[in-house]
């Protein structure tokens, strides 16, 4: 069985003494039967790092580059990712998507890219409301999953975690429910067996608004195997009242 996974993306939120102060909130209660990950800004990665050293709570980051290392003035490479402490990444979150226009291919390129250097990249997928009402979900997430798999055969990839995040839902208050959350979780899951018998060994975790009141509901689901937290992240009572519910 897979554990569950509570992944905390600070987006560009925090100052050094907010990090400091959360991290040793959440270092000192995440509990055990949980894998707990924290995504700061790029600023604090190091800081974030150091004051982890010793605990079982890991760190990414909120992006990388596609490229590696050399003349891209302004892009951080995933080797600078390792170096700094960090494990995982977030590849693709919606706010880079439809925000900043990064493509499908682009985010396939950078998931490729970091897990090339060891690091564990966390897909992020998910439906515009305009595409949910025209009946897309399915096929919006599908293509960009199969954005990986047409640059490289599931079966040669090495561990990933994917993130369905609505983006109908993300900082807006509204949540998917826990039913159609499942039927996205499940499809995409459907999706990796076929590729390459990957399902079983995958975790896919839900983000859009996810708060104490609702996460246990969420993660009773079958095919929801923890969450990835925004707003609620930056609140260490919170973030850990979730991480608890992920382990109930």
């Amino acid at each position: 069985m897979r554990r569950a996974l509570v992944a905390g993306n600070w987006k560009m939120n925090g100052s050094r003494q907010m990090a400091g102060e959360l991290v040793s909130a959440i270092s000192a209660g995440a509990p055990g039967v949980v894998d707990v990950a924290l995504f700061p800004p790029f600023p604090y990665l190091t800081t974030v790092s150091g004051m982890l050293q010793g605990t079982a709570v890991v760190v990414g980051a909120q992006d990388v580059s596609e490229h590696a290392p050399g003349a891209f003035t302004g892009e951080v490479a995933a080797q600078m990712l390792t170096d700094c402490g960090c494990s995982m990444v977030l590849v693709g979150h919606s706010e880079r998507r439809h925000g900043l226009g990064e493509t499908d291919h682009g985010v396939a390129a950078k998931f490729l890219r970091a897990m090339d250097v060891g690091l564990v990249p966390v897909l992020c997928l998910g439906e515009t409301l305009e595409e949910r009402g025209a009946n897309r979900t399915e096929e919006v997430v599908i293509r960009q999953l199969d954005a990986v798999f047409e640059q490289r055969p599931a079966t040669e990839l090495r561990p990933f975690v994917l993130a369905y995040e609505p983006v109908w839902a993300i900082g807006t208050g509204e949540t998917a429910s826990p039913l159609q959350a499942q039927e996205v979780h499940s499809v995409l899951r459907e999706r990796m067996n076929a590729a390459g018998a990957l399902g079983a060994s995958t975790r896919i975790i839900y983000g859009g608004s996810v708060k104490p009141e609702n996460a246990e509901e969420l993660f009773s689901m079958a095919d929801i195997d923890g969450g990835l937290i925004g707003g609620a992240a930056l609140d260490g009572a919170a973030f850990l009242a979730i991480c608890m519910a992920a382990g109930d």
